[in-house]
């Protein structure tokens, strides 16, 4: 009767049964199937396929699931190519692995889990695209390269060279379940971008190789390149392209432009600093929020975005500081930083730069740190900066600042530019277009309502000065450096002022005044009236001249004529003092300004002054008082045209002045 029932029955469930016996089989063939029977053949087979030697040392066993199969090694060596460095890729006490069986079909290899036990790993990668882990005989060949999702090392070591990329380090790897939720740890050294590296830190029980949907695994790490620091604690979702990365970092240094060759930023030299804030990357895409620390003596802040998508990577953000010292502006422009800046940060050694600034301290002025052409046109970059505050001015009275920094295609154009200097404001744009060699450099500039006290601080008489200056700087040409530029740059340089109140007594020191002088200290200085003031200069491959450099006031009119050399930093200017009062015990003379920017020299000329002491000589043989006529001034000096004094110091000559002037203003329509 039984026997009827089954034939009752539909095919379709006969067949049904039939499969399900047969998967039962062939579940009971491979659990007891002796798999490490198949380790000799799987040797073979493994060496001729991929050209080097491969060795399952002492036992093969397969567990078959429904998606894929679990390999277990017990021991395994897997040689190098021949032209790696290490012998072994992989040799290991222990090997165990998940592999999936369909995409075997299309000999593609997919290992969702690795895990390896005392492993040896030596891992290289050359120019040509060759790397030791691809698994066919032409190693450049991208499609023999397995996808490994995740991996656990347990007490190992791993070796990776890229010599084209600047990499050859050493890790020790260890596993302890004690350390709770972190329980693998690492340690690094070597050489990254030509710098020593170390680094050590703590991950998850796996490496997420390739994310394949898994939750974000915790890692910590705290490495030291060179001079410059890095901590991070966070998750990484991705390890191999390194991936949905969410992190706390701390970064020091002694200049954020050494982060150049380590990562590919483009950044300027500056102060040593420490920063820290929230890390964010996804797919290329990295991502800096809640930034904020210290550059040198000031603070900084803000929120910054590199993104590595286009032909080239993108720097952008604003950046800001509540107070920025003075000393900090120095490495922006090839000066070293100053020795209370250097040492501003904690745990960052000071630049050795600074004992060599303190030796070439009698040299040239003007910076002669050449532009990096590299860095110009590596990157792009669209970044706001702006300084509240600026304290510890000295030369240059800054008050605030603020500045768009736009660089593209290796053209870096700082515009606006937006200063306040001296209770007034300097503004414009500078642009350098680094795809020229030279670079072709041009600079415009605004100079409005700068009080001039506060522009030369350091005399003690210009104190009582309520003058207001303004002026402009057009100057174009092409160089490597801010000093090469100036001593070749064409265009003009012009500064003007109207009425005010101006401190006499340095008047008639200029004038070498005796009668006014001893008048002052007997009674007080007393402050005079101002009419105008101009000085203008064309400028001509690097030689500044005089156009019109004239100071009017109620007591004296100074005319003064010269030339500065921007290319040689010489000065050669003759001052020439015309009073409008008459005076005894002067000694009225030109006055010569010589020497260099960073040693000016004055003095007077010598041929007119000694005529008047000659004569004050023989005078005096004949009558003590008759001595007094050689240097009584009668006065001849006369107003100047103020209205015509400033429309002159306004307009450049023409020529390569004016032309430079024109190309300057350029910068600013770009």
């Amino acid at each position: 009767m039984a026997t009827n029932v089954l034939r009752n029955r539909p095919l379709w469930l006969k067949l049904l049964a039939a499969l399900v016996l047969l998967f039962a089989a062939l579940a009971v063939v491979i659990a007891f199937f002796p798999w490490d029977t198949l380790r000799e053949p799987i040797n073979r087979y493994v060496s001729e396929k991929t050209g080097r030697k491969f060795e399952i040392t002492r036992r093969l066993d397969v567990g078959v699931g429904l998606r894929g199969a679990t390999v277990k090694f017990d021991g395994i060596e897997f040689a190098n190519p021949p032209w790696a460095r290490d012998p072994y890729l992989v040799k290991a006490e222990r090997a165990e692995f998940d592999i999936r069986l369909w995409p075997l079909l299309t000999q593609k290899i997919v290992i969702p889990r690795l895990a390896l036990f005392s492993p040896t790993l030596g891992l290289q990668m050359e120019p040509d695209g060759r790397r030791t882990w691809a698994l066919g005989k032409d190693t450049s060949d991208p499609g023999t390269v397995p996808v490994i999702g995740l991996m656990q090392v347990d007490n190992g070591t791993i070796d990776f060279l890229a010599t084209h990329l600047g990499v050859d380090l050493h890790a020790d790897v260890s596993y302890d379940t004690g350390r709770g939720t972190l329980p693998l740890s690492y340690r690094i050294k070597g050489r990254y971008k030509g710098q020593p590296l170390t680094a050590e830190g703590r991950t998850g029980n796996v490496l997420q190789l390739k994310s394949a949907g898994q939750q974000p695994f915790p890692m910590e790490i705290d490495a030291a390149a060179g001079q410059t620091r890095f901590k991070a604690e966070g998750t990484v979702t991705d390890f191999a392209d390194l991936d949905g990365i969410d992190a706390k970092f701390e970064l020091k240094g002694q200049t954020l432009g050494a982060l150049f060759p380590l990562l590919g930023i483009a950044l300027p030299e500056t102060s040593p600093y420490a920063l820290s804030g929230d890390l964010r990357k996804r797919a290329k895409l990295w991502e800096v929020a809640g930034l904020k620390g210290r550059l040198g003596l000031s603070d900084i802040a803000g929120d910054m975005r590199f993104d590595q998508a286009g032909k080239l990577p993108r720097l952008a953000g604003e950046l800001r500081s509540r107070l920025m010292d003075m000393d900090d502006l120095g490495p922006l422009i090839g000066l070293p930083p100053t020795e209370r800046s250097a040492k501003a940060v904690e745990g960052v050694a000071p630049p050795p730069t600074i004992k060599q600034a303190k030796r070439a301290a009698g040299n040239k002025v003007l910076p002669t740190a050449t532009l990096d052409f590299d860095r110009l046109r590596a990157m792009n970059a669209d970044v706001k900066y702006t300084a509240d505050r600026i304290r510890n001015v000295r030369d240059v009275p800054l008050d605030r600042g603020s500045v768009q920094v736009k660089l593209t295609d290796g053209v870096l154009a700082l515009d606006p530019l937006d200063l306040g200097v001296a209770g007034g404001k300097l503004a414009g744009a500078i642009r350098i277009d680094a795809t020229q060699n030279p670079a072709d450099i041009r600079a415009s500039l605004d100079l409005r309502n700068m009080q001039l006290n506060r522009v030369v601080p350091k005399i003690e008489t210009m104190r009582s000065s309520f003058s207001r200056l303004d002026g402009r700087v057009n100057l174009a040409g092409r160089g490597n450096s801010v000093a090469s530029w100036l001593g070749g740059a064409s265009g003009d340089v012009a500064a003007l002022t109207g009425r005010g109140r101006f401190s006499n007594l340095l008047l008639e020191f200029m004038g070498l005044d005796g009668a006014e002088i001893i008048k002052f200290l007997l009674r007080g200085d007393q402050n005079v009236e101002l009419r105008c003031a101009a000085m203008a200069f064309d400028v001509n491959k690097g030689l500044m001249t005089s156009r019109s450099v004239v100071l009017d006031t109620a007591d004296t009119v100074f005319y003064a004529t010269g030339q500065a050399n921007l290319a040689t930093e010489k000065l050669d200017f003759v001052v020439r003092p015309e009073p409008k009062d008459a005076s005894f015990l002067s000694l009225r003379t030109p006055l010569v300004i010589g020497g260099t920017f960073g040693s000016p020299s004055g003095g007077v000329q010598v041929v007119p002054l000694a005529e008047r002491g000659l004569a004050a000589l023989v005078l005096g043989a004949l009558n003590p008082l008759l001595a007094l006529a050689a240097t009584i001034e009668t006065g001849p000096g006369e107003d100047a045209d103020c209205k015509g004094v400033l429309s002159q110091a306004n307009k450049p000559s023409t020529g390569a002045a004016a032309a430079g002037a024109a190309r300057a203003k350029g910068a600013k329509q770009r």
